[in-house]
């Protein structure tokens, strides 16, 4: 079976910098990329079967965004937003394009992956390798439903240790159910990346990947100052050039059906696909959805 490379790129910041991980499918010097960019308390990891559905044609690209996965953690918790995130993904595109001309550039995001490509793609100035050409929005769009950001402030940060594997993919998914039907097989799949052993652990003990701070800059917003985001939000959109996909889960609490027919009439126009059955968000593991996105970016 295919498997990803692991590599590293040194990315600045505030407090001097930090080591950003991302896994690489397929042929290194291929020119068409397709970034796959993780929701908010995932990792790139996320993305193994759309992955390996693509890589004989494409370089597949899946960073685990600063804070999660094997990538450092921020000194300065409030780092963990989007426009560091952004800035990342610019220093990694720059080394990308360095080892091998990129000629045609994708974005695959989901949730915050998504808030990621609309930044990266709705700002025309920015130093890209190539400007954005497909974009995949997974779930998420300018607004942010506010009872899904309750939500996810919750549980964010809060996991603690568990005392195997398998007790921590049956936690995952006592708030993951909205991701839709999986069968425990591909839980499983998606949970075991979601996981690091305890240090010093002799037990078998596992804790979640992410440093529990990247919750700190969500406890911190208002429901004011996130409808103060949808305008700049929107700005962004509104100036994408990319052709553009929405993925909507029929049961979502965070991407309203309302605003993803906003965006199906405004800025590129998307084109808008919704799953039934499933909430925030699809993990692009049903081969329906895997064949959605296929079809949209090989095309």
């Amino acid at each position: 079976m295919t498997e990803p490379t692991l590599n590293y790129v040194s990315c600045p910041d505030v407090s001097g910098g930090h080591r950003m991980a991302y896994w690489q499918w397929g042929d290194p010097a291929n020119p068409h990329v397709v970034m796959c960019v993780h929701g908010l308390s995932r990792q790139g990891r996320d993305f193994d079967v759309l992955a390996r559905y693509l890589c004989d044609d494409v370089r597949v690209v899946c960073p685990d965004v600063v804070g999660r996965g094997r990538s450092d953690w921020l000194q300065d918790p409030m780092g963990y937003q989007i426009p560091q995130y952004a800035a990342d993904m610019l220093v990694l595109l720059a080394h990308l394009q360095q080892q091998s001309p990129i000629a045609t550039l994708d974005w695959v995001g989901t949730s915050m992956g998504g808030l990621i490509g609309m930044a990266i793609a709705g700002q025309p100035g920015l130093p890209l390798p190539q400007p954005v050409h497909k974009l995949v929005l997974n779930d998420v769009g300018p607004v942010v439903e506010w009872q899904a950001i309750m939500r996810i402030a919750a549980y964010l940060g809060k996991a603690g240790q568990f005392a195997s594997v398998q007790h921590a993919a049956d936690a995952m998914w006592a708030i993951s159910t909205s991701f839709g039907p999986h069968t425990p097989e591909q839980w499983l799949a998606l949970s075991r990346p979601m996981l690091k052993p305890v240090p010093g652990a002799l037990n078998g003990a596992v804790m979640l990947h992410y440093d529990p701070a990247i919750a700190v800059p969500v406890r911190a917003v208002t429901e004011a100052s996130a409808r103060e985001g949808e305008v700049l939000l929107w700005q962004l959109y509104d100036n994408i050039q990319a052709q553009t996909l929405i993925l909507r889960g029929a049961n979502s609490d965070l991407l309203s059906h309302a605003t993803a027919q906003a965006m199906a009439q405004r800025g590129p126009k998307a084109r808008v696909i919704e799953f039934e059955g499933v909430g925030h968000a699809p993990t692009l593991v049903a081969m329906d959805q895997v064949s959605t996105v296929g079809d949209f970016l090989l095309v």
